[in-house]
């Protein structure tokens, strides 16, 4: 799902596509030929529930009644015909369910090489290879017209639905119009309720076609309504913006997407496995440094075979989802398009690699040992460490985002251990009490 706009959490993204990988590996043996998904049954209005008081507090008391009354006028001004509104009214009702799963998500550890091993899995990349040369008209299209690669678009096709086998079946329309009247991201499910109302006055799917995930994703690479409605584009020629029923238009939309929505630069790479020497300087190693490849040459990195890199210019950064003792990936500046659809490192991690493969790379170097992660509870604890010693980590929440790691790197630059912005036990014990764990921040620089 394209997050670019919307900071849905990586919870709900780790779960969905666990489940995709479970329902793929267990039917992998029976479905030797390429997926084509069914068309699902019409979705049936769902009869309106009850709203709490406290979704209301954001309206001014205002009633869901009066709340869609509002909306529908927006909508209206918007350009959304009353021939639209009318097909989408009985679909536009309040689930208390969906705002209670919404606010219910939890996050739960994942490390690298454990996720990717799933979500990258052989078999995975031979799909991606196969529907490259079933769709290979849509994707040579595709490719000459945003210059994006096919290996990338069967990436995301892939890690979003199976490449359409788990799209949802949920009524869309009943969980924007609900996570609109919620407090929580009111304003920006109420632009999504009217995007995906001119997705059906476009014409481009009926109010019961519009089936997907609980959080108002559709299609096969899982479009937010805006993304949908700014982004899709015809490619089968039938008239219609298809991202659940048409392959071509999957393909041609998601191009479309990555092209000018995450402005993908036509012909740069995006992500390539490394591998850095033990005297690396890992300060140097973030997503925020980039280095000229040149230079990382002269610093001792290599191709895991020990191949040396081009002597050139092309800035990279080096990437350790894991730390030093992990995988190591050299970052280009198409790396930022993936962090712009997921921003989640071990999502946007997992996509590029899948895409690697896909184009023919290697299979990454395992760890030479078991890297240890600290739990969830303490990986929280380190955060609010953190914040009592002055960073800005965002949201505590158990999740290592990049600021949390920008912080852990300027705790280990400042106590002396590998600055590679991997919390470790060492780090943890050092922050938790004594002398040297009261040390001030240090500023970190960004280039």
């Amino acid at each position: 799902m394209p997050t670019s706009s919307l900071a849905f959490s990586f919870a709900v993204r780790i779960a969905r596509a666990s489940m995709v990988a479970a329902l793929a590996l267990s039917s992998a043996a029976s479905a030797q030929q390429l997926f084509q998904p069914t068309r699902p049954a019409p979705a049936a209005p769902r009869p309106p529930a009850a709203p709490s008081m406290r979704a209301a507090a954001c309206h001014n008391g205002a009633s869901f009644e009066r709340f869609l009354a509002d909306l529908k006028q927006q909508a209206i001004a918007q350009g959304v015909s009353q021939r639209a509104i009318s097909e989408a009214s009985p679909y536009l009702t309040y689930d208390q369910g969906i705002v209670n799963r919404d606010r219910g998500q939890r996050v739960f550890g994942q490390i690298f090489t454990e996720f990717a091993g799933r979500m990258a899995a052989p078999y995975r990349m031979q799909q991606g290879q196969a529907h490259i040369k079933t769709y290979a008209a849509a994707f040579a299209r595709a490719e000459k017209e945003y210059g994006v690669p096919p290996a990338v678009i069967a990436a995301f096709w892939g890690l979003e639905s199976d490449f359409g086998a788990n799209m949802g079946n949920l009524p869309v329309l009943p969980s924007l119009v609900s996570l609109a009247y919620d407090c929580r991201r009111s304003e920006r499910f109420q632009n999504e309720t009217i995007a995906a109302l001119k997705i059906v006055d476009r014409g481009d799917l009926a109010p019961d076609e519009m089936l997907g995930s609980w959080a108002g994703e559709l299609g096969q690479t899982q479009f937010l309504p805006t993304h949908y409605f700014t982004y899709a584009v015809d490619y089968d020629g039938d008239g219609r913006r298809n991202l659940l029923r048409s392959a071509p238009d999957v393909i041609g939309s998601t191009a479309n997407y990555i092209a000018n929505g995450l402005h993908w630069r036509r012909g740069e790479p995006w992500l390539e496995e490394v591998r850095a020497p033990a005297n690396f300087p890992w300060d140097q190693a973030d997503l925020t440094i980039q280095l000229p490849r040149s230079k990382l040459s002269q610093l001792g990195v290599t191709y895991p075979d020990g191949r040396p890199l081009p002597n050139d210019d092309l800035p990279a950064s080096l990437l350790l989802p894991m730390g030093r003792m992990g995988p190591a990936f050299l970052a280009y500046a198409n790396f930022a398009a993936y962090t712009e659809w997921n921003n989640s490192l071990i999502y946007s991690t997992t996509a590029g690699y899948l895409a690697t493969r896909i184009a023919g790379a290697a299979s990454m170097r395992r760890p030479a040992g078991a890297v240890a992660q600290l739990p969830f509870n303490e990986i929280k604890e380190l955060q609010q460490l953190l914040v009592r010693a002055g960073f800005d980590v965002g949201k505590v929440d158990g999740v290592l985002g990049q600021q949390s790691r920008t912080a852990v790197k300027a705790m280990q630059v400042k106590y002396g251990l590998p600055a590679d912005s991997w919390p470790t036990a060492e780090l943890m014990a050092r922050m938790r009490g004594g002398p040297r764990a009261q040390a001030q921040p240090v500023a970190m620089p960004v280039r």
